[in-house]
């Protein structure tokens, strides 16, 4: 989207998703679910998260509650004109356990993680009182937006994350300061790390090159497949119905008629709805029987005879087979109905207008294009609220986490973003090879974020060096 014209192709760059194997690259941007770079249980719980997808319960438990100071409660550390209160220490430190229980692992004992808690927390203040300095300033509308977000992950509206809050004793007014806080932190950390992120062309090259070599010896195989499966423990008889079944569908491919039509037909796995079609695996992470079917064959041809696994009986056409070498992406085309607000009623409104559109068009009732048409306050409006085709990373990180996990077909719920609220549907996605522009854009973010780690930890021990940090031992009763 454009902010000066208004125009959706929300193609705001936050750096681009890497295709290299085994890399995940993050954008560090506002309003992100990236977690912070510094290690341990407790900085990886810090500023950046904005609590994107932990939901409510894990949103809430960085707020305090309204219930009066313990004798415990006491200042631990004075940084510059922070405070950090053990309080705040505790706080963190249940949410880490918490965090870590759900996740099935173990976090450090306790001694050790609140040492570590507290470390990050006079980190923290530390960038929040040089941000405050520099000018760094976030408006209301930056909060509500983030506040917004939060809510809709829940599937709330913000009205109701606030009574839900209060209700469970938590103070809104703190827990809306404390996202503030954390937009700031986020945006300081951006603004100086990336100054110091600097990356060669003969960087990049070695990077591109290093990569093609890991990928040299991997095939992978785009494989179809129609599957009869067969009951485990099934009588002669029924094996004999099954493989009859095999035998008819396979007769329909011979005859001419189309693989992805028969698979829709008679298919009974997952993919029938795609025409049988798997998606593309490297070699290894094919069944050592599809593997030797498909390796002889030429793209576009299907396998002589009919298979048997122990699932069933297959039918197996190879689609593509493609090297490992090549780098390819995602892409995909998307459309969207765009509601522009202004402040939270026009917003909380705009939610529910899109909810029940939403059920409307489930229920056949409309169509998607033509709502856009109608409605859409969006340049694209026009095509039905057709995006085109994007890859990775040309839009705002709260539109493609939205709309990502969709299957084609599929409706977002309502996603609130800086230009307001979307309702999102995937119409189709594809795989692309990248030419050289794009695979050099990818590879200097994946070397910019390995970079962004190292950088961000020079920075900060500059910044903590320069800042005045005074600890406090517990009162004495």
């Amino acid at each position: 989207m454009d902010d000066n014209s208004g125009t959706m192709n929300a193609r705001i760059s936050m750096g681009p998703t890497a295709p290299f194997a085994g890399l995940a690259v993050s954008t560090h941007s506002t309003l992100s679910a990236t977690s912070t770079a510094t290690a341990g249980w407790a900085r990886r719980l810090m500023a950046p998260a904005l609590w994107a997808g932990l939901g409510l319960a894990a949103a809430a438990a960085t707020a305090q509650p309204t219930v009066k100071p313990r004798m415990a409660d006491y200042i631990v550390a004075v940084v510059n004109q922070e405070s950090v209160t053990a309080f705040e220490v505790r706080q963190r430190v249940q949410r880490i356990q918490a965090e870590a229980q759900r996740a099935g692992a173990v976090a450090p004992e306790a001694g050790q993680l609140e040492r570590e808690v507290l470390d990050s927390l006079i980190d923290e203040r530390a960038i929040l009182s040089q941000a405050r300095e520099g000018g760094i300033r976030v408006d209301d509308g930056d909060v509500d937006r983030a506040l917004a977000n939060i809510a809709a992950q829940n599937q709330i509206s913000v009205v109701t994350l606030r009574d839900r809050m209060v209700s469970e004793g938590m103070d809104f007014n703190r827990f809306r300061s404390n996202v503030r806080e954390q937009i700031i932190v986020e945006r300081m950390r951006e603004r100086e790390v990336s100054q110091r992120v600097r990356i060669t062309d003969t960087e990049v090259e070695d990077y591109i090159e290093k990569q093609r070599g890991q990928r040299a010896g991997e095939v992978e195989y785009n494989i179809a497949q129609i599957l009869i499966p067969v009951p485990e423990g099934a009588s002669a008889a029924v094996l004999s119905e099954r493989r009859a079944l095999a035998d008819a569908a396979m007769a329909r491919v011979r005859g001419g008629e189309d693989f992805a039509a028969v698979a829709k037909a008679v298919s009974q796995d997952a993919n029938r709805e795609r025409g049988g079609e798997i998606g593309p695996r490297p070699a290894d992470r094919l069944p050592d029987l599809f593997l030797e079917t498909v390796r002889p064959l030429k793209s576009g041809a299907v396998a002589p005879a009919v298979v048997r696994s122990g699932a069933g009986f297959h039918i197996l056409k190879l689609i593509e087979r493609r090297d490992g070498a090549a780098f390819r992406v995602t892409q995909t085309r998307a459309r969207h109905i765009l509601l522009r607000v202004n402040d939270a009623s026009n917003r909380d409104a705009a939610v529910r207008q899109m909810r029940e559109w939403r059920g409307q068009i489930e229920r056949g009732a409309r169509r998607f294009e033509d709502i856009a048409r109608e409605r859409s306050e969006d340049g694209s409006a026009s095509s039905g609220g057709d995006l085109g085709w994007a890859s990775p990373g040309q839009f705002v990180p709260e539109f493609e986490q939205a709309m990502n996990p969709l299957p084609p077909g599929g409706l977002s719920e309502p996603v609130v973003s800086r230009f307001g609220v979307h309702l999102i549907q995937v119409v189709e996605r594809r795989e692309v090879a990248l030419d050289n522009k794009q695979l050099r854009d990818q590879a200097r973010a994946a070397l910019r974020e390995q970079k962004f780690e190292e950088a961000y930890g020079e920075w900060l021990k500059e910044m903590r060096s320069r800042a005045y940090v005074e600890r406090r031992e517990a009162p004495q009763l």
